[in-house]
């Protein structure tokens, strides 16, 4: 519908006179004439009967009416989001971050966000990367602050911004800790604690022990990567876990020639049009990649 049609329509309506709807509007009656005539050809439908020079709303024009001025009203208020554009940055902005991103490495970024726009409303859930990820694909969430998938994914957009190195740890008192020489076969003869199966974490090891034919013997698995550490430095396995995350009861274990890392990053979906919020969190977070170290 063109909005000076449906104008033309309610102001006839109003007035029962094409004539006054013209003066109204500071048209010519033949224009006003020609603007009802667009609407109802685009409808398929007469909106008037013209008895006379009473001027009388058909049914369908009845029960146009009242849903013209909503259309109407809606129309202003979009055209009013649209100017607010240009002005401060407000609203919501929902996004999904892990708890260990959410810990250890979004804080100095949510700050300078918060300070810098106080009027937006962050609505952070903090869960495990990969319901982010399907959260961010249903459109539930804006953006996922997430541990990237080792497999890129077409269906959404994404941008590293950390990179993490992971690492093998042992508690100190394992028999892992002071052998020499470590080798992934020396691994899978003792308890490991590792991320669910599900977790991209979990299958980036698991990908690193199948290229070797190896079996993992895996005794506990949790998706809260704090747990992992608590229960790796009592002596109850040895764990992958992102090298940042050692402490004084853990000890790295060096395996010659085994690498392994994992991508930190953002998600977003390539057919929703981010908010300007949205815009805003991505740049900073662009920011904070490309930083000096």
């Amino acid at each position: 519908m063109n909005t000076a049609d449906v104008l033309a329509f309610i102001e006839v309506a109003r007035t029962e006179s094409f004539s006054q709807a013209a003066e109204r509007l500071f048209l010519t009656q033949p224009a006003i004439s020609k603007r009802v005539s667009n609407l109802e050809e685009s409808l398929g439908v007469q909106l008037f009967d013209r008895v006379g020079r009473r001027v009388q709303l058909t049914e369908a024009g009845r029960a146009l009416l009242p849903r013209a001025r909503q259309w109407l009203l809606d129309f202003d208020d979009i055209r009013k989001s649209i100017a607010d554009l240009s002005g401060p940055i407000t609203g919501v902005l929902r996004i999904g971050t892990s708890h260990h991103i959410g810990l250890h490495r979004l804080p100095p970024t949510l700050r300078r966000f918060s300070q810098q726009y106080p009027d937006v409303r962050l609505d952070i859930q903090f869960i495990d990367s990969e319901e982010a990820y399907e959260s961010v694909l249903s459109g539930d969430l804006e953006l996922g602050i997430v541990t990237l998938p080792p497999v890129p994914d077409a269906r959404l957009l994404a941008e590293e911004i950390w990179d993490d190195p992971l690492a093998f740890v042992a508690g100190r008192d394992h028999p892992l800790a002071s052998k020499p020489g470590l080798a992934l076969p020396d691994l899978t003869s003792h308890p490991a604690i590792l991320p669910s199966l599900n977790t991209f974490t979990r299958q980036i090891a698991a990908k690193l022990f199948q290229e070797s034919h190896l079996e993992l013997n895996v005794t506990m698995a949790t998706n809260y990567l704090e747990t992992i550490r608590m229960m790796v430095s009592i002596g109850l396995g040895w764990s992958v876990l992102p090298a940042s995350m050692a402490n004084e009861d853990m000890v790295l274990l060096p395996l010659s020639g085994v690498e392994m890392h994992r991508s930190l990053g953002v998600v977003y979906h390539p057919r929703r049009t981010l908010s300007r919020a949205a815009g805003a969190m991505l740049e900073m977070l662009r920011r904070d990649r490309d930083a000096p170290a």
